[in-house]
């Protein structure tokens, strides 16, 4: 994903999820909140170190990078959210990681149909 489409500095994380909305299922949580100004979303992902070493955090996130570039298409397009993995993020498959993604980003209503 682009530079563009994230979600970098500190103050923009703390401004999210102070100011955002907060939904959640047993493997991510999501923080949204709406810019009506934005040209099109922006995305931070979090993952802690109880999801274990280095190695299995990074792969986590580019599971959760790699899921919301093919679900790109349908992301609502004006405003910023926060991916935060849960721990047990580390033992599922792809599919998995996807499938979950989508269903709490639809809680969310981050996600159309």
């Amino acid at each position: 994903m682009r530079k563009s489409y994230r979600v970098k500095k500190e103050a923009e994380f703390q401004t999210v999820f102070t100011q955002g909305q907060s939904c959640a299922n047993r493997q991510f949580v999501v923080y949204m909140l709406e810019k009506p100004d934005q040209k099109h979303f922006r995305v931070g992902i979090s993952v802690g170190k109880k999801i274990g070493n280095a190695v299995a955090r990074n792969w986590v996130k580019r599971r959760i990078r790699q899921s919301l570039t093919e679900l790109k298409p349908q992301l609502k397009q004006n405003c910023d959210f926060l991916v935060i993995a849960r721990p047990t993020v580390a033992y599922m498959s792809m599919a998995e990681v996807k499938e979950h993604l989508k269903h709490v980003l639809k809680l969310a209503k981050v996600l159309g149909e």
